[in-house]
């Protein structure tokens, strides 16, 4: 069972309009130099863009009117020049266990005849944390077989403001800000609140993981943007050890996203063999295995407080075997790691069973004794595909004809 909120009344109110550019995504220096380019001085601008930055990230204001620190004539002129702007709601669906599955829509006011596109957030709620799974593109390049997102293909990167609006829509609606009012969804168990990024903080999402749709490596640039924001301490304030970005191995730039943006590594693993990896996760092909694990093994801070997480979907009768488990063993011999075990969800289409409870509790055992820790993922939100590999939205990508004929007009 699961409930579906129709939630087009929930659609923010503050849509981009023509002519205004976002704040949202902007660094500091560039929000200041945005400030600068409507006549403050670099003293100024340098002082309001430090509001602008709270308003936006920690306290979640859309509406300059509500910056009561900022005289009232210049909230105007913001208003008037630019907006803090949120994705649509298309759709919001709660699963049995809790788990959230959001469809974000997102319009580009720089291309306003260009059709909107749509990807799939989801929040899981534990006992001790909340989770917010975020999609860095829409659609995804890679093909992974056994993963649903792989089926759609990739119609653009999504920009550091909206990888940004994902976190920011799903905290109002889960009341995280301050002054927040958590939902009432006819009865169903609120998330607890775990331990936030700061001190004393207490909070709906205290994790967030760069493993929805899309391959964040792939949107470098954009994704660096983002956690660098959403890990400030004036800000979202996350800690850099709460967020994990996945990747599936796009290895030149795996060390640079453990230099410039520090956050936790998990590896999108599922072989230990090229050649079933080549097959699985088609990546493996231009980066393979000896590659990528050296990237690992290099990967700044890492050590047995930083573990890079492994993620291995357990495949009947393909990737589920004991010498399976003891290739894997050896092939991270001397990686601080954890090793998630995650059983595949199943999509419709997919030519792939899950591997029975039996044969992952004997895979996991194995791994055990060689000391790593391999905890099986408990599925969640299966029944509105929430689960780790079930994330697709409708968006597709146009032909180049057709889009610029749509950015010319």
């Amino acid at each position: 069972m699961s409930i579906a909120l129709d939630l087009d009344h929930h659609a923010h109110p503050d849509r981009p309009k023509l002519g205004r550019a976002s704040l949202v995504g902007l660094m500091k220096p560039e929000l200041k130099d945005a400030l600068m380019g409507i006549g403050l001085n670099e003293r100024e601008a340098k002082m309001r863009a430090s509001q602008l930055w709270n308003w936006i990230y920690h306290n979640g204001v859309t509406d300059f009117e509500r910056m009561t620190n900022i005289q009232k004539g210049f909230r105007q002129t913001l208003a008037d020049t630019f907006v803090l702007d949120r994705p649509e709601i298309v759709s919001e669906q709660i699963s049995i266990d809790g788990t959230r599955k959001w469809l974000f829509r997102f319009r580009d006011p720089k291309t306003p005849l260009m059709p909107p596109v749509e990807v799939e957030t989801v929040y899981i709620p534990e006992e001790d944390r909340g989770t917010l799974c975020v999609s860095s593109q829409v659609g995804c390049t890679l093909t992974c077989t056994f993963c649903h997102t792989g089926t759609q293909k990739l119609v653009r990167n999504l920009t550091a403001g909206e990888i940004l609006g994902q976190i920011l829509m799903a905290r109002e609606r889960l009341g995280d800000f301050p002054g927040g009012v958590r939902p009432d969804d006819g009865g169903l168990v609120p998330a607890p609140r775990g331990s936030g990024g700061s001190e004393g903080d207490s909070r709906a999402i205290t994790n967030v993981v760069m493993m929805g749709m899309g391959e964040p490596l792939y949107n470098y640039d954009n994704v660096k943007q983002a956690l660098l924001i959403a890990s400030d301490e004036a800000g979202i304030s996350l800690s850099k050890r709460r967020i994990t970005l996945s990747t599936s191995g796009v290895v030149p730039h795996i060390e640079p996203t453990g230099r410039e943006i520090g956050v936790m590594l998990a590896i999108s693993l599922h072989a230990v063999r090229d050649d079933l990896r080549d097959l699985l996760v088609p990546i493996n092909k231009k980066y393979p295995l000896k590659d990528l694990i050296q990237a690992c093994r290099d990967y700044p801070g890492l050590s047995n407080a930083r573990r890079i997480t492994f993620e291995y979907v357990m495949l009947r009768d393909i990737n589920d075997s004991d010498a399976d488990a003891r290739e894997l063993v050896r092939l991270l011999a001397g990686i601080p790691a954890k090793i998630n075990l995650i059983p595949f969800n199943p999509w419709p289409g997919s030519n792939y069973e899950c591997s029975t409870s039996s044969r992952i509790e004997q895979f996991a055992d194995i791994v055990n004794r060689a000391g790593y820790a391999s905890p099986v993922r408990t599925p969640r939100g299966r029944d509105i595909f929430a689960a780790c590999g079930q994330l697709k939205s409708a968006s597709e990508r146009l032909s180049k004809k057709e889009r610029d004929a749509l950015t010319s007009a």
